[in-house]
């Protein structure tokens, strides 16, 4: 299995990154996002904010960053689902626009797909330092995914999800909400890839946009319904 690349032998990574109301945080993570030392482009969707996160967006200067914005709210899966549709690299990778993760990983979990090993890899946290229901949260839907597609995942939650772009050009996110997560991880799975995981940094923030009754629930029944309809 050979790693894939550019017609002019340079592999290009797309960071795909779904922004909302993230004022504080969003110039500090496209800086550090730009300093990686890898080709990229960077894509945000701006999923129409109102805390003044658009004009921060408009205010940067960096290499390669583009900015679209949706002038309604519609939901993390469907800014991703119109960050898909501008991506041109050969690996997509999926940045929330918080603090939580850092960008300084991307090295190590490009590693596998350059080197041939993986066509699709997951960055899997230490959730010791997540409030409990969020932990046991994340863990049952981890568990589920591995009972209902026979995989062997560490975190299925994860953010950092890196597509070769074999796979992501087969993926149509579906969901508008936080069932993202589940979704892409069903179809990947049922479309026969192997899950390559490697550990990442995490450092949870507080106030969390994702909720553990309202996005719990639907993204369980996510998990059933790809395990059984066609994909």
């Amino acid at each position: 299995m050979s790693a894939p690349s550019r017609p002019d032998g340079a592999f290009r990574l797309s960071v795909l990154i779904p922004v909302y109301n993230e004022v504080t945080s969003i110039r500090e993570v496209l800086e550090r996002v730009s300093r990686v030392p890898i080709e990229k482009e960077i894509i945000v969707v701006d999923d129409c904010s109102t805390d003044g996160t658009d004009r921060v967006l408009a205010g940067l200067d960096l290499p390669d960053l583009k900015v679209i914005r949706h002038e309604t709210n519609q939901g993390k899966g469907a800014a991703l689902r119109t960050a898909l549709k501008a991506a041109t690299g050969d690996a997509v990778i999926f940045q929330d626009a918080d603090l939580e993760y850092y960008p300084e990983d991307y090295p190590s979990l490009l590693e596998p797909i350059l080197s041939g090993r993986a066509k699709v890899v997951y960055g899997y946290r230490d959730l010791s330092s997540q409030r409990p229901l969020m932990r046991w949260g994340n863990r049952l839907l981890t568990w589920l995914t591995n009972f209902l597609y026979g995989s062997r995942l560490r975190d299925m939650e994860t953010c950092y999800k890196l597509l070769s772009r074999e796979v992501y050009s087969r993926l149509t996110i579906e969901s508008n909400r936080f069932e993202i997560e589940p979704e892409i991880t069903a179809k990947v799975l049922r479309w026969g890839y192997d899950i390559f995981e490697v550990p990442i940094r995490y450092s949870p923030r507080g106030e969390k946009k994702l909720s553990p009754w309202r996005d719990g629930l639907p993204a369980l029944l996510t998990l059933i319904k790809y395990r059984f309809r066609p994909v």
